[in-house]
């Protein structure tokens, strides 16, 4: 029960962060080459675009992500907690 509470606490925020900071890099591609990101649609454009924040783009993403981390804590807590035989 530990190795999985460990399992489904690091996944998710690994996966989080790997697709942010893959977004991040075309972020900042756009940017450097003299352009505008547009965050709805996932393109480059040559006119400034309103700001979306990641939570609102993947809300389902984020949310699960989380919640299986929350859910990974409770298990290496009683993981932890319950003796072995």
């Amino acid at each position: 029960m530990l190795r999985l509470g460990l399992l489904l606490l690091s996944v998710p925020i690994l996966v989080l962060m790997g697709v942010y900071f893959w977004e991040l890099g075309d972020v900042r591609e756009c940017t450097l080459s003299g352009g505008y990101w547009d965050y709805l649609e996932g393109v480059c454009r040559d006119t400034p675009q309103p700001f979306a924040s990641w939570l609102d783009r993947h809300p389902w993403l984020v949310n699960g992500g989380m919640l299986l981390s929350v859910a990974g804590m409770a298990l290496c807590m009683v993981g932890l907690y319950v003796k072995r035989r």
